[in-house]
């Protein structure tokens, strides 16, 4: 009998007729419901040692199917990506962003792409540049007033910025007055993982503090997206190319007023989780590396003197930021901001030679990816040097996928990239940040790759 304690498709396996990966039996189900709700990172990373590049996994009355390879990582995400749908994770996180790009499928998703994807086009963002020179110089301001040894919560500043970008850069609004966007999506995050962790079974109505936080988040986040809303309406930009301009000019052309109103809470909602969360949480912790890794600090602050000298990061610094790219994408490779990548196979197929029925929940995850050993050398240690674009590499392409890959690749991974460049920089040069002795810092998998908690650290002055 297979490990998954299944007898038809045992004698059917035995036969030759279909091949059905390994996995852990039904009875571990416990198990593994305590570590999907307590340890989901160590999870997927047991079931990739022991079970190797696929693996079904039983919980409770769902049947997931994780691939672990570059080559099954392209079938699903790239070359079949047809037959796949949003997966376990974002059918929950439904309730909060609704159908925004993140969580929306089909004709839907490819009318709001069009609306978005012009945004983002290469000339735009390099248009943008000083303005993510700017916020980032604010945060550099910020911290500095507060240098001295009194510890700040560098993911609160972090968040901050993001959203000061994500307002200038892609809404044209000012984002300062909302000051509970975190908090909410913070609640929201928790009540779909929740949701996750129990398969659905838990009834909404009962009156749990998880839910009731959550209908409050989810209130306070509607009210933010109306309030932006009205303003524009009220001070139309008819030349605009923002996001909200063509949002308003795109939903507008909806026959349904209701529809248009769901459709732009929506997009607005998820392009505010998105659009802040994943680089906040990639630049925390790509400080957290630097500072256990104090030579890595010291290389980064010597770039940052030598291209920019005394003057604000341009477009143009990104290619010689050279060190720079190679430190993010490590931290990247390390703690992906998106770390696991969730599709429903819509019609029955078959994955690295084995069958994955119609209706399956497949996993395809990032974080054990970058780290597999097949294609990492000491794939668990810190290593910007493997990103050196003058060393050689015969590594796949889908061994590293930092923003997800195929149709629905990151949007925003351009801007966000400029985001982390840029502070980084500016805070190698003219800053040097230590965490507080004792705080621990635990990965927090949620839609995205978060810490758990605060990222405490003293501002010190460079020398």
């Amino acid at each position: 009998m297979t490990a998954v304690d299944d007898p038809v498709d045992s004698v059917r396996a035995a036969s030759g007729a279909i091949r059905v990966p390994p996995g852990p039996p039904r009875s571990a189900t416990l198990k593994l419901l305590r570590q999907l709700k307590n340890d989901r990172l160590t999870l997927m990373s047991t079931a990739a040692a022991e079970y190797g590049d696929a693996v079904r996994v039983g919980i409770g009355p769902k049947t997931l199917y994780f691939f672990n390879h570059p080559d099954t990582a392209k079938h699903v995400l790239a070359d079949n990506a047809a037959n796949y749908d949003k997966g376990i994770g974002y059918q929950e996180a439904k309730r909060a962003l609704g159908d925004g790009l993140l969580t929306s499928s089909g004709e839907l998703w490819r009318k709001q792409r069009r609306t978005i994807q012009p945004v983002f086009q290469n000339k735009r963002i390099t248009g943008l540049a000083d303005v993510v020179a700017e916020e980032a110089e604010r945060l550099v301001g910020r911290l500095r007033a507060g240098a001295g040894g009194v510890p700040v919560d560098l993911l609160t500043e972090l968040t901050g910025f993001t959203l000061g970008v994500l307002g200038r850069t892609l809404l044209d609004a000012d984002l300062g007055e909302f000051d509970s966007i975190g908090h909410s999506f913070e609640a929201v995050q928790d009540q779909a993982m929740f949701e996750m962790e129990t398969m659905g079974l838990v009834p909404r109505w009962l009156p749990l503090s998880g839910q009731r936080r959550f209908r409050r988040a989810r209130a306070d986040l509607q009210r933010i997206v109306d309030k932006l809303v009205a303003d524009r309406l009220a001070e139309p930009r008819p030349d605009g190319d923002d996001v909200l301009t063509r949002l308003i000019h795109s939903t507008s052309l909806e026959r349904d007023p209701g529809v248009a109103a769901t459709r732009m809470r929506d997009e607005l909602i998820t392009l505010l989780l998105a659009g802040h969360e994943t680089t906040a949480s990639s630049i925390g912790w790509t400080m957290h590396l630097i500072d256990e890794h104090p030579e890595t600090g010291r290389r980064l602050h010597e770039e940052a003197l030598e291209v920019l000298g005394d003057r604000l990061p341009t477009y143009a610094d990104l290619s010689r930021l050279r060190f720079h790219t190679m430190v993010l994408q490590e931290s990247m490779r390390l703690f992906p901001p998106v770390w696991i990548l969730t599709r429903r196979a819509l019609a029955e197929d078959t994955v690295g030679g084995y069958r994955v029925p119609a209706g399956a929940d497949v996993l395809i995850c990032p974080y054990t990816l970058h780290r597999h050993p097949s294609f990492w050398d000491r794939p668990d240690e810190f290593d910007p040097d493997r990103f050196d674009p003058d060393r050689p590499s015969a590594r796949p392409r889908y061994a590293f996928l930092p923003f997800g890959a195929g149709p629905r690749f990151c949007v925003g991974n351009h801007l966000g990239l400029m985001e982390a460049t840029f502070v980084l920089a500016l805070l190698s040069r003219e800053l040097r940040l230590t965490k507080v002795p004792g705080h621990d810092v635990v990965a927090e998998p949620m839609l995205s790759l978060r810490m758990r908690g605060e990222l405490p650290m003293t501002v010190r002055k460079a020398n």
